[in-house]
């Protein structure tokens, strides 16, 4: 049944002052699922080897994405005009950090029975993850995309790599010196 219409039904219930009903379609056709939220962290290794697994590309829209580190190199050098905000505010910081950043999400969300495992996690942007939030691939009428080619597209991860190591003075940042670590742990594409 079209959620619209159970929702008209319900509204037809209450309208007769039939209460049992109204909440009898409600429980039936489209019942409260309450959705527990978790914070989960992962370390910059887990990240920087997911993204690499999935090729750097939105694994839900098929773009290319950029190894974190990167954006935030170039806000070192041009602040002003590519400006880093550390919790993402969209209003501070440059769009390429929702458009470009990626970031795990679960295929199939952990308040909806999904696993917190790597054979559930899928890169995505930090967008599409918002637009994702807690629903299915067939709710969003979605599909998991194929993962991307290293080699043909590596998220300007070697690039990374090579910039930090001919600028150590980069290793000052905090996070850059994480991903920079997670970066070498994970192994040159």
């Amino acid at each position: 049944m079209d959620k619209s219409d159970v929702i008209r039904q319900i509204c037809e219930h209450i309208s007769g002052d039939n209460l049992p009903d109204a909440s009898a379609t409600l429980q039936l056709h489209y019942p409260f699922a309450p959705q527990k939220r978790e914070a989960r962290q992962y370390t910059a290794r887990q990240m920087a080897e997911t993204f690499v697994r999935d090729g750097f590309i939105d694994r839900y829209r098929g773009n290319r994405l950029i190894f974190p580190p990167v954006l935030r190199v170039i806000s070192e050098f041009i602040p002003s005009e590519f400006p880093y905000h550390p919790h993402g505010k969209m209003t501070f910081g440059h769009m390429a950090y929702w458009e470009l950043f990626p970031t795990i999400d679960h295929v199939i969300p952990v308040a909806r029975g999904g696993t917190d495992s790597k054979d559930n996690w899928a890169t995505c942007s930090m967008l599409t993850n918002s637009i994702k939030a807690g629903w299915t691939l067939e709710e969003l009428g979605w599909k998991l995309q194929p993962p991307g080619d290293t080699s043909v597209w590596d998220g300007m991860f070697r690039w990374f790599i090579t910039h930090v190591e001919s600028n150590n003075s980069l290793l000052k940042v905090p996070y850059i010196r994480r991903w920079y670590s997670a970066a070498v742990q994970c192994g040159v594409l």
